[in-house]
């Protein structure tokens, strides 16, 4: 399979960039909330999100991610910098503050095991950097594909992972698959897949987007994924994870994660498809897209409490699948094994870290 050499000095291992919200999460909700009527919650959490879920995502997996987004100069802005520049140690040396500006706001509401949506966002009045830092990788939206900064990425020895949100028109037109050309591996829904290539079953899905792109994988939510590697030839199918789901908010971007980390680290397909829906099934354990994202320490505990715990066949067929985390997790040192989910909620000046940072 095709694998990337170590970043070295001055080298991400991803870049990202997009737009940064303020995700405020309310979980607990038997039912969708009806008009004239109030509805009350049993959880609820404040994190950065959008592109900063993928950000997140890859930094708690021990990837060197580089974030290049606007924030506001509001306390919403001051919140996700401070919350992902010193607390989940990504890179912000090419984001940039705006002032006058508000912060972009998603209110999730999780019930049911999914979630919907309501956003508030004003575009960013200034215009992004031109600079690409070099990174190994780029997680990117399929709609910013061809931007200059993707195509300068690529050229730089960056292998793009695209995915692709709701098309809001349910027109699906095929033509926005054409940014596929540029990117090494493309990670849809099953339901984007199947609408855009106007097939019927995920298998379908798959096997259309693999006449496109190098690696294509379509996920099917608690159902688990299927993907075929068109440049090695492999193909693999997993089943889902049979975990409780509190909030599905992000979990497509922490499989996107997860599938990207074993990508570099050069794994056989399968492996990476196993990983990465078990970074997303722990992700729907907990709310909060970045929230939820899990570290290695997560993984660990994970591992741990399978091999030790009763034996099923499930569980067995589980143990065997798995078995590969055996000598991943022996190859990180004991401060990355102890990388776990963050707690985190809207804080005041004097309740955030102290350290270098921005002049607001």
């Amino acid at each position: 399979m095709l694998t990337q050499p170590p970043a070295g000095p001055g080298v991400f291992d991803v870049h990202v960039r997009g737009t940064v919200f303020l995700d405020i999460v309310l979980t607990g909700l038997d039912d969708e909330p009806r008009l004239g009527t109030e509805v009350w919650t049993s959880g609820m959490g404040s994190c950065p999100g959008g592109i900063a879920n993928m950000a997140v995502a890859a930094a708690r997996l021990g990837l060197g991610t580089s974030l290049s987004a606007a924030f506001s100069t509001d306390a919403y802005g001051r919140f996700c910098w401070q919350t992902l520049g010193e607390q989940e140690g990504v890179d912000l040396s090419t984001s940039y503050l705006v002032e006058d500006w508000h912060s972009p706001v998603t209110v999730s509401l999780a019930y049911g095991g999914d979630r919907a949506m309501v956003t508030h966002e004003h575009p960013a009045p200034v215009d992004e950097p031109e600079h690409v830092p070099a990174a190994r990788s780029a997680l990117v939206h399929l709609a910013a594909v061809p931007q200059p900064w993707v195509l300068r990425a690529r050229e730089q020895g960056a292998l793009v992972f695209a995915d692709v949100g709701w098309d809001s028109s349910t027109q699906w037109n095929p033509d926005v698959l054409a940014g596929l050309e540029h990117c090494h591996a493309f990670l849809p829904n099953h339901v984007e897949a199947m609408r855009y290539t106007r097939t019927d079953s995920a298998e379908a899905a798959v096997a259309a987007l693999a006449e496109r792109v190098q690696v294509a994988v379509v996920t099917r939510g608690p159902d688990g994924a299927v993907a075929v590697d068109a440049g090695t030839g492999e193909r693999a199918e997993v089943p889902g994870l049979r975990l409780e789901a509190l909030d599905a908010t992000g979990a497509g971007d922490v499989f996107g994660a997860g599938f990207l980390a074993g990508t570099l680290a050069g794994w056989p397909l399968a492996d990476r498809l196993s990983f990465a829906n078990l970074c997303a099934g722990l992700s729907v354990q907990q709310f909060g897209g970045s929230l939820s994202a899990p570290g290695w320490g997560d993984i660990a505990d994970w591992w741990s409490h399978l091999r030790r715990g009763p034996r099923t066949s499930a569980t067995s067929q589980l143990v065997r699948r798995y078995g590969f985390l055996d000598a991943v997790l022996r190859e990180h040192p004991p401060t990355r094994v102890a990388v776990r989910r963050a707690t985190a909620t809207l804080a005041v000046g004097n309740d955030l870290p102290t350290g270098p940072g921005p002049s607001f």
